[in-house]
């Protein structure tokens, strides 16, 4: 799967994002059906068996971001599971908060 590394900045005022992330989310969560709602579910399922820590589902508008936050459990499991993504278009991307797998949208 191939990488991308994302610069990320601190936020000014870290509530107000955070608030403003959870709503922007909502409502782009809208526009999915519950067939996409449920791939994201499952995916977030598995990377919980792959990492130490909490994944995150948020909703974009082209597409689905799982944030895994933490170590690698099983990097044998993951490194599978990876290859198996990329052949379904899922992308990969580094930052400093953590991994993130994107779920591109359908139609």
């Amino acid at each position: 799967m191939n990488t991308v590394e994302l610069e990320t900045r601190k936020a000014s005022n870290a509530w107000w994002a955070a608030v403003d992330a959870r709503t922007k989310s909502y409502a782009a969560s809208t526009h999915y059906s519950d067939s996409e709602k449920l791939v994201a579910e499952r995916v977030k399922m598995v990377l919980e068996m792959c990492y130490t820590d909490k994944i995150y589902i948020n909703y974009r508008q082209k597409f689905i971001v799982l944030k895994a936050v933490g170590s690698v459990r099983d990097p044998a499991m993951l490194a599978s599971l990876e290859e198996e993504w990329t052949e379904r278009g899922y992308t990969k991307a580094v930052s400093a908060q953590g991994v993130i797998y994107r779920i591109p949208k359908r139609g």
